[in-house]
């Protein structure tokens, strides 16, 4: 990814907050040289490997899974990409002065070697982890447990579980840091004004960026 040091993440702690808080991403492979790519709820694991690892699964059906192994052939690795808040900015925002349209916004590109989980144990307990993690904001989640077995055990049968640890992190906050004070707190208030679906986000993305 393109990064420009003005608009580098450098803290890691930052970059996996964006993981887990935007976890539906992107999985791209390149197996063969033709890129293949399905987005993907992803779970992050901050304590498995130095830089974490990230666990996911898609459907059988899905072919690009059988891209794992020839990655692993190969040397090469999968991308996930994580897309955080993003939006329009327009000049009209700015203070005095030229100026041209931009767009903000914040991404996380996660590399690593996918490995397939085989053991239906293990791949049960994933799945548990990602539906605590998403129920976990309702007053009445719904849990695997209790569930009939027998069609749990089917719909298992259907996916192929994968994880990831990370062997490399690139960040990105593209937020105005090129600008001065004054423009960043004109680009925050028409933000929070828009009724854009996402600037909100946005906006607190870019407060947040400043008290830093």
């Amino acid at each position: 990814m393109y990064v420009p040091e003005v608009f580098a993440v450098a803290d890691q702690a930052e970059a996996r907050r964006m993981m887990r808080e935007h976890s539906f991403a992107l999985l791209v492979t390149a197996a063969g040289g033709s890129p293949v790519a399905t987005h993907l709820p992803f779970l992050f694991d901050p304590e498995r490997g130095p830089k974490g690892t990230l666990l996911c699964h898609m459907a059988r059906a899905n072919p690009q899974w059988k891209d794992f192994a020839k990655l692993e052939a190969e040397g090469h690795e999968a991308l996930v990409i994580f897309q955080g808040p993003h939006g329009y900015v327009s000049p009209n925002w700015y203070g005095p002065g030229p100026a041209v349209p931009t767009w903000n916004y914040l991404a996380v590109h996660a590399y690593g070697s996918p490995r397939i989980i085989d053991d239906a144990a293990e791949i049960k307990a994933h799945q548990e982890r990602l539906v605590e993690a998403h129920e976990a904001g309702f007053a009445t989640p719904w849990s695997m447990a209790g569930q009939d077995e027998k069609y749990i055990r089917r719909m298992l049968r259907g996916i192929v579980a994968f994880e990831m640890p990370i062997t490399r992190l690139e960040a990105k906050a593209k937020l105005s840091q090129n600008k001065t004070e004054d423009d960043r707190r004109g680009v925050v208030g028409a933000l929070e004004t828009s009724g854009r679906p996402g600037d909100l986000e946005l906006a607190a993305a870019m407060r947040r960026a400043a008290e830093d």
